[in-house]
């Protein structure tokens, strides 16, 4: 064998690595809400599975998964810190599932934008057993041995992020009533018809607008459909006239992206219930919008 070629273990590492990729991606986000540190917990790992002896590793996809939920768990934690002086509200990161709707799951569970968001209220630890249970199925004694606690402890974990959820969110709509009332949500706040928009808002609706303390977004939520259908009318005049809107699917859903002057400017995502929308969120920090549509272009 020439000096350097790789050998016959590090081709099954790698190959075992990359087979488990989609996988630790998929947690690293959901615990995260961001997909650029959820590539940085995945390049992690791999560096640490390249320094593991591999030997002692009877299954690498258990192995490796446990290190990247610890590892995400970790980022966090460090996270939780610096969103607590990010300038107005902080939204997920979005990404195109369009190709991967589970995101690497069993299921395409805590993968839309609205259950992003409530996760991040959750502590880590929590977030990460409710992801592991939900969207990838896994038993308890696995999420108990990842998170390096009981069973009954882990249980309690999922089911506290569960209530949580239940206490937060309504039943959610089809896909088709959910385009639908995208459409006509559209539509009112782009010629800022007050009377649609109070129809299709719910009483509490909350607008969030992510401008990372770089685009003119508001600092703050507004809430309330009165507050809500005012602020979009006052807006509409501003931002929509120099605006184009593409189609597009963001985080299982579908979504709007706002072009102008030749650039994204804004990506629009509604959380729906059979009342209404609930939740408003424009994504329009640049350093969230950039990878997206990057993937958007990619595909």
């Amino acid at each position: 064998m020439c000096a350097g070629a790789p050998s016959d273990t590090d081709d099954r590492a790698t190959r075992d690595f990359l087979a488990a990729r989609p996988q630790l991606f998929g947690i690293a986000y959901r615990v995260l809400g961001s997909s650029t540190e959820a590539e940085d917990v995945v390049q992690d790992a791999w560096l640490r599975w390249q320094n593991t002896d591999r030997t002692t590793v009877r299954e690498p996809a258990a192995f490796l998964t446990a290190v990247a939920t610890r590892l995400a768990i970790n980022v966090a934690q460090s996270a939780r810190v610096r969103r607590e002086s990010y300038v107005g509200p902080w939204l997920p990161e979005p990404v195109d599932t369009s190709h991967d709707p589970q995101l690497g799951a069993e299921r395409a569970e805590a993968v839309e934008m609205a259950v992003l968001l409530l996760l991040e209220k959750l502590n880590p630890v929590e977030r990460a057993a409710y992801v592991l249970r939900e969207a990838f199925d896994y038993p308890y004694s696995r999420i108990a041995d990842i998170l390096e606690t009981s069973d009954a402890n882990g249980r309690q974990l999922v089911s506290r992020a569960r209530r949580h959820l239940a206490a937060e969110r309504k039943e959610s709509v089809s896909p088709t009533a959910h385009r639908r009332l995208l459409e006509v949500f559209l539509s009112a706040a782009r010629t800022g018809d007050m009377a649609v928009l109070e129809d299709v808002l719910t009483a509490d609706v909350v607008s969030y607008a992510d401008g990372g303390g770089i685009r003119g977004a508001s600092k703050i939520p507004v809430v309330g459909r009165t507050h809500v259908s005012r602020y979009l009318a006052a807006f509409a005049p501003r931002f929509w006239p120099q605006a184009d809107v593409r189609w597009v699917e963001a985080n299982g859903q579908p979504a709007v992206l706002v072009e102008s002057g030749g650039e994204e400017v804004a990506l629009l995502c509604l959380d729906v219930s059979s009342q209404g929308i609930e939740r408003i969120m424009w994504v329009m920090n640049p350093a969230k919008l950039a990878p997206y549509v990057a993937s958007l272009t990619a595909a």
